[in-house]
């Protein structure tokens, strides 16, 4: 192979940069939508959604619709994330921005919007719902006897626990009056079609955004089981309601999904399959791990490691160069933190890269990033980070201990003081994590 200004022998990190773009550029709804798109009803088409990719999905069906079609509705993205607008789309949807991670009262405002819309709908109209990841926390519509400041700090809670997206988007669901098949059920007898951008291990829709509009096979019961097992306490009524089965979802099987339809436009397989390609073409064998891939961000990372540092010494399982490629959502667990101390910044992202480049050991010949694909890292204006050969002796020359970073949860500061922040702004889509190792 030979080295020009922008292969993977003369800039790795450009190399890897590149293959996140192509990720995120897979991903984008524009591509993938019109494939999906049903006809139009006899009657109204109301648009509803939720979600980090919900302004580039709006923008994506106002310019695949018939013109000549009724289109009206109210999708509500995270602050931030609405794309410009194209000269010359007409602007036939309502599009507005509420708080991520944790819920605000925007979110609520826009939730309350979303139901009502619902109320007259004739089984000659037609709802399309543009669902993608973060739509649980943006579309906040907290149960009977749950105030939104109890939501926001059972949620916080949930963020901080170590619980999998899945357990989370159990506990959601049954403290809400809209997600959990919920809205679908509002909708009724109109149809009901759903696009979805999968940003969970596994692709299941009931997980993506907590579900909205499909059935639930959890239970009040399995809530009730992840809140103990986590120690985080809620009202007592509402813990009463959750004993009793009062706060149950739609099941699948109920009558009020006859009919109804989901489409996946985005995955995070296909994504890595997209980088895959492109690192092909620039002439680096590509091996995907999983998108599928869960558990702590750092243990993850440390896994990642031990697998480079086989390849680089002894080229295996897999042989020298090669990009190895993986997604997933993995979790951070917060630390304690002695009194005083200060408090960390990152996301599961950065954290993965502490723990890759803590057990890489300067390993020479391996580059990685990490990189959420919706361009944020948790609540940052990071995406995530950037791994070198020489990442531990730059951060030594400047005093900074990896393990210091790593027991406040800083990955942030410590990729900031090495100026390997991978900075990119709302890229507009979401299908979770993309880490990416070059072994040369």
């Amino acid at each position: 192979m030979t080295a020009t200004s922008d292969s993977p022998l003369s800039n790795p990190q450009a190399f890897l940069l590149r293959l996140y773009r192509t990720a995120v550029q897979r991903a984008q709804p524009l591509h993938s939508m019109a494939a999906h798109l049903p006809p139009v009803p006899k009657g109204r088409t109301v648009v509803l959604g939720a979600g980090k990719a919900g302004g580039s999905m709006a923008q994506a069906l106002e310019a695949l619709w018939p013109l000549e079609a009724p289109l009206s509705g109210l999708i509500v993205t995270r602050y931030g994330h609405v794309p410009p607008r194209p000269e010359g789309l007409p602007r036939r949807l309502d599009v507005v921005e509420a708080a991520h991670p944790v819920p605000d009262a925007a979110g609520l405002a826009a939730a309350e919007r979303i139901l009502a819309l619902t109320q007259g709908l004739t089984e000659d109209d037609l709802v399309l719902c543009l669902i993608s990841g973060g739509g649980s926390a943006l579309l906040t519509l907290p149960a009977e006897g749950l105030t939104l400041e109890e939501k926001q700090r059972i949620n916080r809670a949930l963020l901080e626990s170590g619980a999998a997206i899945g357990e989370m988007n159990c506990v959601r669901k049954h403290l809400s009056r809209i997600k959990g098949g919920r809205l679908a059920a509002a909708c009724a007898p109109a149809r009901v079609v759903t696009l979805t951008i999968s940003d969970v291990p596994g692709d299941d829709p009931s997980v993506i955004a907590s579900g909205p509009t499909v059935p639930d096979a959890t239970t009040c019961a399995d809530a009730l089981a992840i809140l103990d097992r986590y120690r985080i306490e809620v009202p007592a009524a509402v813990r009463a309601a959750l004993q009793a089965g009062g706060l149950e979802t739609p099941k699948p099987g109920d009558a009020c999904f006859d009919g109804h339809a989901v489409h996946m436009i985005a995955t995070p397989q296909q994504s890595l399959e997209a980088a895959a390609e492109a690192a092909r073409a620039a002439g680096i064998a590509a091996h995907i791990l999983s998108d599928e891939i869960e558990g702590e961000s750092r243990e993850v990372g440390k896994v990642h490691a031990a697998l480079a540092r086989a390849v680089a010494r002894h080229g295996q399982p897999f042989a020298r160069p090669c990009v190895i490629l993986s997604g997933g959502e993995t979790t951070v667990t917060i630390r304690q933190r002695p009194p005083g101390s200060p408090k960390g910044r990152g996301g599961r992202a950065g954290e993965f890269c502490l723990g890759l480049a803590q057990a890489l050991q300067g390993q020479e010949g391996v580059w990685a990033i990490a990189a959420d694909t919706d361009g944020i890292d948790g609540v940052e204006d990071n995406a995530g980070a950037r791994v070198s050969p020489d990442t531990l002796a730059r951060a030594a020359a400047q005093g900074l201990r990896i393990g210091g970073y790593l027991d406040r949860n800083d990955a942030y500061g410590y990729f900031e003081a090495l100026g390997d922040l991978v900075v990119t702004g709302p890229t507009n889509t979401n299908v979770n994590d993309f880490r990416a190792l070059l072994i040369l």
